[in-house]
């Protein structure tokens, strides 16, 4: 642990001494800056003092990342209770420099400083930041988060046919597996229930307590609130407009898979689980938040003669090892000329799960903050899912090692999305019959129609079918932070109806709060850098692929050992945040665009999108329509007497749910 030792070895302001005694003694906050409702400036325009300032900020800043980043590593490596401890208290520590920090950078005027560097990196500090708060409410709000990330990790349920009622001990692992391979709706729609039943109420009254706080820190720092806080990261004043756009162009590709899946599953399950015509239940898709539905490929893909792009057994015919599997990886990057991993990554990584201790399996990349040590946590299988995961890992790996020159601030994607756009962009190139040949670990015949065509719908169950949901968890967040939290749960599940397509599989009312069954709700993390991030990855690789002189079906690319392409990534990988990432996809698009289109993923399904509209070419509805009973499951119209009220009635139109031909 990096402690106060450091303090000797760089000449500070006093500020920071004074920040780094109270950090590490344990003291309080101190004093509050008072700060109008509206302002977000203070008065000094000393460009000098500012320089000083963001110097001494990186400084520590970083150091701060490194001690925060070591212990949950070590927690995360090692997960016992005294390990979980000692993060926790880094964490609390960082939490008190962030607001430190926010009440030393409010009393610059940023608006007025001539220098647009300085001017932006203030900007980064005095946003996105909570520090405006008073300390009782900033304290509060940490813990409020913190408590409810306790309630989702620590939920357990109970399983089906439950005859032992002191057994209640499945974890989200647990129902994870039995949502993607049990079969029977019976259990998914008991499995469905619990989780949501246990995660959502018990941590409502704490969320409606965060959203007023989170709001208020927002008004203070000059927004109306947190959702307008939450899309100002990203620089562009028609964001929500311009993702607004490409969901729309890319509803008809989305809606042609919905049908073809429903159909399948109608087949499977029959009408008595499934309206012929209607929105799909959210039990049945094999996920819990029904938000990605590879799961239910074996019901639903086509072709089951033609070959599977699975690898998996020929690696492990060919002896691959977890340790060959990263090789791999690491070749595939110095084959377009990118960086190898440093000495520290060998050194420090895991690759293959420990036998000695309990550690987190999922897998991370890690950047430790000094300019040296980048790590990837992964608890390696000889399997294709690990070959492609490992690659998307040390693509994070890169982008840490091209941007490190720059200051802490500009240390990170070009948006949020662009981290996770560029690490699947690799995985698009790895993950196809062209490259898998090329490498030695697929014989078949990579032209095959059948096989191409079940490839890509085994593509488009992970990603058409993810991108309505990516889409709307934040603007149920911004809805619920603009309008309040009053119908929070009814509010969840129009969106739901409206952009998926899906309804519970059981009736739900305002006691549940179904949105925090996923953990980014109570966790505080936002959710639309995951859409953007998937725009992104068919944007990038569309690029990429140009750059290697790519020809044919844009599924098919494989930009291994093309230098042009790696000179491209290099190039918009090693700006990290310094540039707008408008002028990123310049660069990136050669001028084409600066915008976030769904172009590129629409180019990559069309074979699929040509094919669905065959299949789906004798159906009624293209799409779901609903009717009064699937609202009825989110929003109660029932009256005691058991007749429609009319109000419900006037509602449902109002909302446009009675009914409403979504497929058209």
């Amino acid at each position: 642990m990096v402690k106060l030792g450091f303090v000797e070895n760089c000449a500070l302001s006093y500020f920071w001494q004074v920040v780094l005694v109270f950090l590490y003694k344990g003291g309080d906050v101190g004093a509050e800056v008072v700060v109008d409702e509206r302002l977000v400036q203070g008065t000094n325009v000393n460009l000098g003092e500012a320089l000083q300032f963001l110097r001494e900020f990186d400084i520590e800043a970083s150091r701060m990342c490194f001690s925060v980043g070591t212990s949950q590593w070590t927690y995360a490596t090692n997960m016992t209770d005294f390990n979980r401890r000692r993060m926790v208290e880094e964490q609390t520590l960082k939490a008190k420099f962030d607001k430190l920090t926010w009440n030393r950078a409010i009393t610059f005027d940023w608006t007025r400083i001539p220098d647009m560097m300085v001017k932006r990196h203030l900007k980064f500090l005095v946003t996105g930041n909570r520090g405006s708060l008073p300390d009782e409410k900033y304290n509060e709000i940490y813990h409020l988060v913190s408590e409810m990330k306790d309630i989702y990790i620590h939920t357990r349920i109970c399983p089906y046919d439950n005859f032992d009622k002191n057994y209640c001990e499945l974890d989200l692992e647990d129902v994870t597996k039995i949502m993607g391979e049990s079969r029977n709706p019976l259990e998914l729609a008991h499995i469905w229930k619990e989780w949501h039943d246990k995660t959502g109420p018990p941590m409502k009254n704490k969320f409606m307590r965060y959203v007023e706080i989170a709001n208020q820190a927002s008004r203070i720092n000059g927004f109306e609130d947190a959702g307008e806080e939450m899309r100002y990261v990203y620089e562009d004043s028609n964001f929500e407009n311009d993702i607004s756009e490409s969901f729309q162009r890319l509803q008809p590709l989305y809606k042609e898979l919905f049908t073809y899946v429903r159909r399948k599953l109608l087949n499977k399950y029959g009408p008595t689980v499934i309206r012929p015509e209607g929105p799909l239940p959210a039990h049945i898709l094999g996920n819990v938040w029904a938000q990605e539905w590879s799961k239910i490929e074996d019901i639903v893909t086509p072709y089951p003669s033609a070959t599977k792009i699975d690898v998996t057994e020929e690696m492990r015919r060919q002896g691959f090892t977890p340790l060959r599997i990263f090789q791999m990886s690491e070749e595939f990057f110095t084959s377009l000329g990118l960086k190898s991993m440093p000495h520290e990554f060998w050194r420090h990584s895991i690759i293959e799960k420990p036998v000695d201790r309990k550690v987190q399996c999922t897998a991370s990349a890690w950047d430790f903050c000094n300019r040296m040590d980048y790590r990837i946590k992964q608890c390696t299988e000889v399997k294709m899912e690990d070959l492609i995961t490992t690659h998307h890992e040390m693509t994070h790996i890169q982008y840490y090692l091209y941007y490190a020159g720059q200051p802490y601030l500009y240390r990170n994607g070009a948006n949020p999305g662009f981290h996770e756009g560029i690490a699947n962009a690799i995985s698009l190139s790895v993950y196809n019959p062209t490259h898998l040949h090329l490498v030695g670990l697929f014989n078949n015949d990579t032209s095959n129609y059948e096989t191409n065509i079940r490839f890509l719908l085994e593509m488009a169950l992970k990603k058409v079918a993810y991108a309505p949901f990516a889409y709307l968890v934040d603007l149920w967040r911004y809805e619920i932070f603009r309008n309040g939290v009053s119908n929070m749960n009814s509010d969840w599940w129009q969106l739901r109806i409206k952009f998926q397509g899906i309804v519970p599989p059981v009736p739900r009312s305002e006691k549940h709060l179904d949105a925090a069954a996923k953990r980014h709700i109570p966790a505080d993390l936002p959710y639309m850098k995951y859409y953007v991030a998937l725009l992104l990855e068919f944007q990038i690789f569309e690029a990429l692929c140009n750059a290697a002189g790519h020809t044919g079906p844009l599924h098919s690319c494989d930009i291994y050992r093309s230098r042009e392409a790696g000179r491209i990534l290099s190039e918009i990988m090693s700006f990290g945040k310094s540039k707008h990432w408008k002028d990123i996809m310049k660069i990136l698009t050669r001028g084409k665009t600066d915008k976030i289109l769904a172009d590129s993923m629409m180019k990559y399904f069309q074979p699929l999108y040509i094919w669905l509209k065959v299949q789906n070419a004798h159906e009624n509805i293209v799409g779901w329509m609903t009717n009064q009973e699937d609202a009825a499951l989110f929003q109660p119209l029932v009256s005691a007497d058991n007749s429609l009220k009319s109000s419900s009635i006037k509602n449902l139109y109002l909302i446009g749910l009675l009914p409403i031909l979504i497929g058209k």
